[in-house]
């Protein structure tokens, strides 16, 4: 095998780019502001230097993002908690670990995305038969579909405050992909990536901060399930379903999706509205890429990051074996989500606040400098600025996907 124009001994089998992938998915998914898109893409860029067959990278690459989107929780999770006082203010996720249900939590997220892979492997092909007809639709009125997605965020939000709140929020955030994103870097690793600082600054830098005035997460309880059977299978398939649809559309994240299909949904009390909500964000990650895959096998249209990295590899379009590593790396990442989230929120409780806020924020300041130079210190700066927007008005963070989706409108 050659790879750089050096000889390689040996090659990886199709198991050994599986494991691969679970172990690069698992650091990045650990890794507090490292967005999925970002780990494919260096995947890709890596792909011609490691040894094996372009499947096995094509493999590998699907891996590292399944597992990432499983993993990614427990940093979200144990990173940034709040002071007990700001609970009512807090994320979903964060207000169960303040309540001492910390496990329960890694449970629910487990379950969605596990539901989730299983239910994507077993429909994808069949639900991206019955939407290829429609993709052109799609892609012909995506500024009027993304428009409506917007303004139903907004009309959702309960108060007056809430939805001027969600505006401005937009509006910042969209400016700021607009001025921004395709910007050239000078990266000192990889071909330059601006939307990892951007992603940081607007959701993962102003909860950091917050926390500084916290402690910490509280000792946990045990990690029974308090939420009906029934309204956790709801959320699971809301989720999944909701997965699905975005992975045919440009711009839309899952937070977004996950919103839109709990609407949907009876409304609970607001213990289970909360693990109903990181149930249905747990599906949609998982949902979303690995429908993706079979978007981009069937339309030709890569719309998330792994699929660009996917394409970028060069790697022939082998569906049975994709999804059959897709099935396998999914287990493995459910099974560590518990097993590693439960030792992570340990540790983290054990350690000072400050000094775990302190270097999750330097592991995010050193990722914008490596990624992106100078300009994704910049970037990373102003996005942390209009990250506090939301809070302020007590609008949903969700709102700041504008800096994805404004730019597809004007494009």
């Amino acid at each position: 095998m050659y790879a750089a124009g050096v000889r390689v001994p040996f090659e990886f089998g199709p198991l050994a780019f599986v494991a691969l992938g679970v172990c690069l998915g698992a650091c990045s998914g650990l890794t507090p502001g490292l967005h999925v898109n970002t780990l494919a893409v260096l995947l890709a860029a890596a792909a011609p230097l490691v040894p094996g067959s372009a499947r096995g990278v094509g493999v590998a690459i699907l891996a590292a993002g399944v597992v990432h989107s499983t993993l990614d929780v427990v940093p979200a999770l144990s990173l940034g908690v709040p002071d007990a006082a700001m609970a009512a203010s807090a994320l979903p996720g964060h207000r169960l670990v303040l309540a001492g249900r910390g496990r329960e939590a890694l449970r629910l997220s487990a379950l969605g995305s596990g539901a989730a892979a299983l239910g994507a492997c077993l429909l994808g092909w069949p639900l991206t038969r019955l939407v290829r007809p429609y993709a052109h639709l799609v892609d012909a009125h995506l500024p009027v579909l993304l428009a409506a997605v917007v303004v139903f965020l907004v009309l959702t939000e309960p108060t007056r405050r809430r939805r001027v709140g969600a505006c401005v929020a937009f509006a910042l955030a969209g400016a700021l992909g607009t001025l921004a994103l395709d910007a050239p870097t000078d990266a000192l690793l990889g071909s330059g990536d601006l939307l990892t600082p951007a992603f940081a600054g607007l959701f993962g830098v102003p909860v950091l901060l917050a926390a500084l005035r916290g402690r910490g997460p509280p000792a946990q309880a045990d990690a029974a399930l308090t939420i009906s059977p029934r309204r956790t299978a709801l959320a699971a398939l809301a989720g999944a379903v909701a997965g699905a649809a975005v992975s045919y559309v440009a711009g839309v994240s899952s937070a977004v999706a996950a919103i839109v299909a709990l609407a949907a949904l009876p409304r609970f009390d607001p213990g289970d509205a909360d693990r109903a909500f990181l149930v249905a964000t747990s599906g949609v990650n998982t949902s979303n890429t690995i429908f993706a895959l079979f978007a981009f096998v069937s339309l030709g249209a890569p719309h998330t990051g792994v699929a660009v990295a996917l394409d970028l590899s060069g790697a022939p379009l082998d569906l049975p074996l994709y999804v059959a590593a897709i099935l396998l790396s999914a287990a493995v990442g459910v099974a560590l989500v518990v097993a590693v989230g439960e030792r992570y929120l340990a540790a983290v409780r054990r350690l000072p606040q400050r000094w775990v806020v302190g270097g999750a924020l330097c592991v995010v300041v050193v990722l914008a400098v490596v990624l992106a130079g100078p300009l994704g210190l910049g970037v990373l700066a102003a996005a942390s600025a209009i990250g506090f927007v939301p809070p302020r008005f007590g609008a949903r963070r969700v709102h700041l996907m504008g800096v994805l989706v404004v730019p597809l409108v004007l494009a």
